[in-house]
Order: structure tokens, then sequence, then C-alpha cells
């Protein structure tokens, strides 16, 4: 069966003026393996994209977004024609209160800076699911399925993706991963050391299993 993707990537860049921001370490080597991996299966794919240094997957629709305010417009404007979500992006979670329109003077910035939160994405989307397949990623250091299991839930994921990013094999800017896919049913399987386009092809599979599965119980 043909679905249509929706998959986000990379980091969020959250502005103190034109030239800094709070951002993070992603580089979306995970998101982008995911996009190509579901155009290799025949599906189409929507991709939102923080900034990243990456090239766009033949055959993907790509959508450059700077901070996570754009990347919910973007995520709730493709939602409505997607059959899946995976959020494998790292969104950043706050964003300061003021944002300067000129560069802001070492002598006059604040020793103090005032943070107010972005939205979860998922959460605001949520009420939209539906019948659509809604997976997550739990990027932690240290063991990460005590909170992939939380996020699982309070999330209303359908799958989650935890790893540990403190690994060197398994971090962000690595091409290889190291995970464990925790599924809403209860069935979980961790992934032996793979490179990323290993992972996103298990994880296109997992859905389109889970899919399958809905269309046989309709």
């Amino acid at each position: 069966m043909r679905m249509h993707f929706l998959v986000t990537a990379g980091p969020t860049r959250e502005h103190l003026d034109p030239i800094r921001f709070i951002s993070n370490c992603s580089t979306g080597k995970m998101g982008f393996a995911l996009a190509e991996a579901a155009v290799a299966r025949g599906h189409d794919v929507t991709l939102v994209a923080g900034p990243v240094a990456l090239p766009t997957p033949a055959g993907v629709t790509r959508v450059d977004v700077v901070s996570a305010c754009e990347m919910l417009a973007a995520v709730q404007r493709h939602l409505v024609v997607a059959d899946v979500l995976i959020m494998s992006a790292a969104v950043a979670d706050w964003r300061p209160l003021v944002v300067s329109g000129s560069k802001l003077k070492k002598r006059t910035m604040p020793p103090v800076l005032e943070l107010i939160p972005n939205p979860d994405i998922l959460g605001a989307v949520a009420p939209l699911k539906g019948a659509r397949i809604f997976v997550g990623f739990a990027a932690e250091t240290g063991d990460p399925l005590p909170e992939a299991r939380r996020k699982l839930v309070d999330k209303g994921l359908d799958l989650i993706v935890a790893n540990d990013v403190s690994q060197p094999d398994a971090g962000f800017a690595a091409d290889t991963n190291r995970v464990t896919l925790l599924g809403s049913d209860g069935a979980t399987e961790t992934l032996p050391l793979m490179r990323k386009a290993e992972v996103a092809a298990r994880i296109v599979a997992w859905v389109e299993a889970r899919c399958a599965l809905y269309l046989q119980d309709r």
C-alpha cells in the first residue's frame, strides 16, 4: 500500500537576534535516512527540515524551516495529506522571550536570558491523528527506555524509537545508530548497531506492517 510519509528532521534554531540562537547538535541524518528509505519503498514523502547541511533525497518534497514554531506550522499544514508522521527532529524545548531585530551588543545584553517554552508539536497535532500512524523519538543520555515509555503513552504514539545519544557511534552526527523500538502494543525490539539507513529501513518496515494489520482488522 502506497502511503504519504511526513518526516521531520534536524534541529530547530531559536534566535536571540539575527546571528545568535539556541539550538542542539542534531545533524538531520536520521530523519533524512527515513525520508530516503520511505521513498525507496515507493511511498510519497514530505520532509520538514530544520537547518542542516544535507542534500534532499531524490523523490522527496522538502520544506525548510528554522524555528520550532515554523516546524509546527509546517507539520500542521502537511499532515492533512499524510498517512504517517515520523517526528525525528530534535526540536528545541525553549525559545527567548524577546528577540532583537538587530545584533545585541555585549555591553548591553542582560546577564540572564528569559525563556518561554516552545510548542509541543506532537501534542498540538494529537487531535488530528485519527487513523494515522505517529512515530516519535526519545534521544536521551544514559538509559533512554524509561523516558521513551513515558513519551509513548503521554503523546499517544504508535511507535517510539529510543537511543542513547551520548554514545559516540549512536549520537547525532554519527552515520550509525543503536536503537530500541517500543510499540504501543507492548512489543519491544532492540536493534544492534546499524547504519542509520538500515535503522530507517526497519522503521519504515514496521510502519508498513502496522498499516497492513490495521487494514486487516477493518
